[in-house]
């Protein structure tokens, strides 16, 4: 069977990895939800994989069925790609985030929808598909069951920062409400077995790799046993967990001894409210400088994500945000605008208030609600301001200068800093500036509200 898997991008970020960074290679890192798809295809199968974002589409290529992984925002693309194989017979399967939480929309541009993980549906949909019987709607749940021996041979390594990443979970069992990972994981976390994930990281021949999971240390045994496991390999990684780690000693110690160099944890407020209203009271602003310091301590760096737009933020909260965000030793943020993407909490919250139904506006910079205490062009501009005044050049050499005097010195100072330009790099291409609407005088929403999204 002839199976092309496709990764769509959208928008300004159409083509973005084709602009080159270090060596040659853009900095984005390997499409692991494709590759566990090529895994579960037949062994025989002839497999063509094409991420977007780095690579063009061949629309006359001669394939049997074509798989795409759709996020919200590339949705649109996703359509318009299936379009145009569809109008040549070739059957087009979706699945990832937005399908799965949205399936009929998606069944209106595409032959059929995986909802969940893949991995026990693809194989029976591809039975389906051969057999001439393809159903609609697959439902998947990996029950334990991820897949090693993935594929790599299948992406150009030239072409990404690294292919050397990997999963030792999937899934996490809290329900923020801005977030689509418990639904479609229908608050479930998955745990590989510690050998497999051990005897995979063995096999890469690059020092440093990235575990993508979306909370990694969740089962506590299971991720001291993963430590304790790794540590004999001698690399470097970066994964994403909960803040709360910084407080268990036993488990943050063995994360550092085991390699890790830094970890992205969602702040998302200084508001205790706002995180209340979504769920995520067990975020503590007040304590974030000192688990950020316990961190350092270790010799790990923190990325932090932040949102704007929650129902409680007025026209102050970014300058608040920024001056905050100087006392309390984070290393790089990632700024983003609350987004209510169709089908989570937060989208029927907010449902009313919509005023913007393009999905490839949901790629978390873009202003789709009418916000309570601000105007739409006061978030927007807002949480711009607070990206650019942030990655100033002269605010990363004071982190570089910071980073210097640690204990780890420069053995650790690449990653945070390759991180802080690589923000400098995509504020300076999108051309963000904003300004502080605190100190301009608001504009009134001028959009209409729209039918929402469904």
């Amino acid at each position: 069977m002839k199976i092309a898997l496709m990764c769509p991008s959208s928008g300004p970020w159409n083509g973005i990895g084709k602009n080159k960074l270090f060596n040659g290679r853009s900095f984005r890192f390997s499409m692991l939800s494709l590759l566990t798809v090529a895994r579960l295809s037949p062994a025989d199968s002839q497999i063509t994989l094409v991420d977007e974002q780095v690579d063009s589409i061949d629309f006359d290529g001669d394939y049997d069925v074509v798989g795409l992984t759709v996020m919200t925002a590339t949705a649109p693309r996703a359509f318009e790609i299936a379009a145009r194989f569809r109008s040549r017979g070739i059957p087009v399967v979706m699945g990832g985030f937005y399908p799965s939480l949205n399936p009929h929309q998606a069944l209106e541009h595409c032959d059929a929808v995986v909802v969940g993980p893949a991995m026990d549906a693809w194989p029976r949909l591809l039975e389906d598909l051969t057999a001439g019987k393809i159903q609609p709607i697959y439902h998947g749940n990996p029950n334990g069951q991820i897949p090693c021996d993935l594929p790599r041979h299948l992406l150009s390594r030239h072409k990404y920062a690294t292919t050397s990443a990997t999963y030792a979970t999937m899934g996490c069992r809290n329900r923020c409400r801005f977030c689509s990972v418990s639904r479609f994981y229908d608050a479930h976390h998955y745990c590989r077995p510690v050998e497999d994930v051990i005897g995979e990281v063995g096999t890469f021949d690059e020092k440093f790799f990235i575990f993508v999971d979306d909370n990694l240390t969740q089962d506590r045994d299971y991720a001291l046993a993963l430590f304790r496991g790794l540590a004999g390999l001698r690399k470097h990684w970066l994964t994403q967990l909960s803040i709360e780690v910084a407080w268990d000693d036993e488990l943050l110690a063995a994360m550092a001894h085991a390699g890790c160099v830094g970890v992205f944890v969602g702040l998302e407020s200084f508001n205790d409210k706002a995180l209340g209203t979504q769920d995520k009271a067990f975020n503590v602003p007040q304590r974030y400088r000192d688990a950020i310091a316990r961190f350092h301590t270790h010799g790990i760096f923190v990325e932090g994500g932040l949102m704007f737009g929650f129902d409680d933020d007025d026209a102050g909260v970014f300058a608040r945000t920024l001056k905050l965000l100087g006392t309390i030793g984070i290393d790089t943020i990632l700024v983003s605008i609350v987004t209510p993407l169709p089908g989570t909490a937060l989208h029927e919250q907010m449902r009313d208030r919509i005023r913007d139904t393009d999905l490839a506006h949901y790629d978390y910079s873009h202003v789709v609600f009418t916000p309570k205490r601000m105007t739409a062009d006061q978030l927007q501009a807002g949480a711009d301001w607070v990206a650019y005044q942030y990655y100033r050049p002269r605010a990363i050499l004071r982190r570089l200068l910071r980073w210097m005097v640690t204990p780890q010195g420069l053995s650790h100072l690449i990653y945070p800093l390759i991180l802080n330009l690589a923000f400098y790099g995509r504020n300076w291409r999108f051309g963000l500036r904003g300004y502080d609407p605190a100190v301009r005088p608001a504009i009134p929403n001028s959009a209409t509200l729209s039918p929402t999204c469904a």
